[in-house]
């Protein structure tokens, strides 16, 4: 078995082969979209300023902008002759050059007349004493009460923004933050990479698709289609829905061949592990190769990593799936290289899930949503990554060494600002309200054994928490 670290590693390796050899990022399709519709898309182009911010000297704070040359000492006496507001300047409203000794009103954010040199706090001067007495229609004078230096209190224009200056580059996965900075400069449409597209596929005879009625025993209800689509909300792809397969080899070559032709990335859901009619692996490996099997991981051990080719490749077997698992992923780059010299389209990055849901939730959340978020064009550093905290326990906990644990439970802050973290007793993995209980997961590592309260460990919050 894999570690997870190795299958992260090995993950992220792939996909930046595939984004620069098999579907480079630099020849995707792109679309503009409008500012407001931008929010989780990956910027396709650098986007620049059209101009510098601030565009002109502005003032820093409520207080008098005084001119060049003027004394700026304690006691120093200003004449102040006229008012820079925001939106309506000094300068635009009478040609006067002023002189040195003279000064004007100025507020927060109005430009600071060219003339001006230094802005000077409102505090610092007598205006509090004479506020009342002022004619705002003709001179008056202030009295500096605490000497001032040149250029305080402005903002120079282009001191945090040069025009042309490349604001946001490319890969950049957008935020709010982004939005609002875009909107500053008053940028309303952006160039993004089109979204990828992503297949979902469910397998079992006992699935039936929520919103029909169950008419055996033996049967449930696919839970895990619905939850993939809200785990893939956020993530800026388009969801191709491929329903329930049964447990069928032909059914299931033909569901995944269509979406081989549909799709660049293909998720399903069990029918990954060793029984009888679990037929997943050996059409993954008829029609294209698993570079992956196995994770050193609890739950969700049968998780599949692997490719898709236009040209079938032949002489499959269950031992051809042991035999990949333990290829490294140079060994199974080399195979996609060869592989594609005879299709016509990129191979299809395929991901197999175990069928219970909490496998399913914690394989999409350490593996393939970062992946797909590198798969769509984000640079390293804008893949949301899984928040850690160190939290105390407040029960024992059972773990057996030899694999990754990961431990539904609930986390809490206390007043002091530390995290303590309450583990469920029962951790079976087809436990689904238990999941929707818990706010946490508990990464115990692999070769660790039992914890007690009062033992610190790594807890991983729910992204949705």
């Amino acid at each position: 078995m894999i570690t997870i670290e190795a299958l992260q590693q090995a993950i992220t390796a792939r996909i930046e082969r595939y984004n620069q050899l098999d579907k480079p990022c630099a020849t995707r399709q792109t679309q503009t979209v409008p500012l407001l519709q931008s929010r989780q898309h990956i910027l396709a182009q650098d986007v620049s300023a059209p101009f510098a911010v601030p565009r002109q000297d502005i003032s820093a704070m409520d207080g008098y902008a005084l001119a060049v040359g003027s004394s700026l000492d304690e006691g120093a006496v200003i004449t102040i002759v006229g008012e820079s507001q925001a939106g309506n300047p000094f300068d635009c409203q009478q040609d006067i050059q002023l002189q040195v000794g003279q000064g004007v009103r100025i507020f927060t954010g109005a430009v600071v007349p060219q003339s001006c040199d230094t802005v000077i706090m409102q505090e610092n001067t007598n205006f509090a004493a004479i506020k009342n007495s002022i004619d705002k229609t003709q001179p008056y004078h202030i009295t500096l009460t605490q000497a001032a230096t040149v250029d305080s209190n402005i903002r120079k224009q282009g001191e945090e923004i040069q025009a042309a200056e490349v604001v946001l580059h490319s890969g950049k996965r957008i935020n709010p933050a982004d939005i609002s900075l875009l909107a500053n400069l008053g940028v309303d449409k952006v160039v993004v990479y089109a979204p990828l597209t992503v297949g979902l596929l469910a397998t079992g005879d006992e699935l039936v698709a929520i919103g029909m009625p169950l008419t055996s025993l033996a049967q449930i209800y696919n839970s895990n289609t619905p939850t993939l689509k809200s785990l893939l909300a956020d993530v800026p792809v388009t969801i191709k829905d491929y329903g329930i397969i049964e447990d069928d080899l032909q059914k299931t070559t033909a569901a995944v061949q269509q979406a081989m032709q549909d799709c660049d990335v293909l998720i399903s859901t069990a029918g990954v592990s060793v029984g009888d009619y679990d037929f997943l692996t050996t059409v993954i490996k008829n029609l294209g190769q698993i570079n992956q099997y196995k994770v050193a991981m609890k739950p969700g051990k049968p998780f599949v990593f692997g490719e898709l080719y236009a040209a079938s490749n032949e002489g499959s077997s269950e031992e051809g799936v042991e035999e990949a698992s333990k290829k490294d992923s140079e060994e199974a780059s080399e195979k996609s290289r060869e592989n594609k010299t005879v299709q016509q389209k990129p191979p299809v990055l395929y991901f197999g899930l175990p069928g219970n849901p909490l496998s399913a939730v914690v394989g999409s959340l350490q593996f393939i949503i970062p992946a797909l978020w590198q798969a769509s064009g984000a640079r390293a550093s804008q893949i949301p990554m899984a928040l850690t905290v160190q939290a105390t326990l407040e029960n024992d906990v059972k773990k057996s060494v030899g694999r990754t644990d990961f431990q539904r439970g609930i986390l809490a802050q206390e007043a002091s600002g530390n995290f303590s973290v309450t583990s469920f007793a029962k951790q079976q993995s087809h436990r689904i309200k238990q999941l929707s209980q818990a706010n946490c997961l508990l990464v115990l590592p692999k070769d660790s054994g039992d914890y007690r309260k009062g033992d610190r460990v790594s807890v991983q919050p729910f992204p949705w928490i």
